[in-house]
């Protein structure tokens, strides 16, 4: 899936040393999608709400988002903002 940019969110979440990205996709996010993403850390998926969300959390980053939308946010700690670019790769080595 390609990214086609990311930009620091809108969203203030620079409480105990995170910061807030949005990640704009080429198309939107489905199931699959939402699936692959379980490597990247715990997955929680809420696939019976209205609109489902997801959220994976991991030891330096959140990733959250809803399903048909274009976009995710990932809160990421000051410490390991490299992780953005691993994010970035990872999503774009999706089909």
């Amino acid at each position: 899936m390609n990214v086609v940019k990311i930009e620091p969110s809108t969203e203030p979440c620079a409480e105990a040393g995170f910061y807030g990205y949005d990640f704009f996709l080429e198309n939107e996010i489905g199931d699959d999608f939402i699936n692959s993403l379980r490597p990247l850390g715990s997955l929680m998926y809420l696939p019976m709400l209205k609109k489902p969300f997801f959220k994976v959390e991991s030891d330096y980053y959140l990733l959250k988002g809803l399903k048909s939308d274009s976009f995710f946010r990932m809160a990421v700690h000051g410490d390991y903002l490299h992780e953005i670019d691993r994010i970035k790769g990872f999503v774009e080595s999706l089909p």
